[in-house]
């Protein structure tokens, strides 16, 4: 009879829940927390400010352009010959920290623009690489002329150093609008 009662006393009493909306509350905000979202990454790329005030024509002399293009099969062309991602950087250094020695190439790195444009059926990736090659170019002559003038890295002088050096050898990317059909006959 004891165990009938108690049986029974227990089916009457509810159950006190409160607490699980409390726990739920607790889990949510865990997951929230510790839960990392893929973000896509892009380009790092400082654009000057716009000012239609100071807009002035610039001749540039064909010379001092480098013409890399990139077409829908992700083919490398640069002044309009096949190229191996791997030599673009080192026939970039060799175009901007000319001098004026060769005429093929710019006659000096404040005047050397290179000119990247793709088709619209280049890959992302390919070109990432590509830009990547090109800033690389940059870097590396940044670096070597850190390493002859200072006896350091680019990277360890102080930012006033790093300014100067930036000015001599300016990165001047010119990235035009991608285009349908262009070069898509490459061997």
């Amino acid at each position: 009879m004891f165990k009938n009662q108690f049986i029974q006393k227990r089916k009457k009493r509810p159950i006190n829940a409160s607490s699980m909306a409390d726990i739920a509350f607790l889990l949510l905000i865990f997951f929230l927390v510790t839960t990392t979202m893929n973000i896509d990454q892009g380009l790092l790329v400082l654009l000057p400010p716009y000012n239609e005030h100071n807009i002035e024509q610039q001749s540039i002399k064909k010379r001092n352009i480098l013409n890399i293009r990139i077409n829908g099969k992700d083919q490398l062309l640069v002044n309009g010959q096949p190229m191996s991602l791997s030599g673009l950087r080192t026939i970039s250094k060799k175009f901007i920290d000319n001098h004026g020695v060769n005429p093929k190439y710019a006659e000096s790195p404040l005047k050397a623009v290179l000119s990247l444009q793709n088709h619209t059926g280049t890959s992302y990736g390919r070109y990432i690489a590509v830009h990547n090659e090109i800033k690389a170019a940059y870097n590396e002559l940044r670096n070597n002329y850190s390493q002859q003038h200072y006896q350091h890295a680019f990277k360890d002088l102080p930012k006033k150093h790093q300014r100067q050096i930036q000015l001599r050898y300016p990165l001047r990317l010119s990235e035009a609008e991608p285009v349908g059909d262009f070069y898509s006959k490459v061997p």
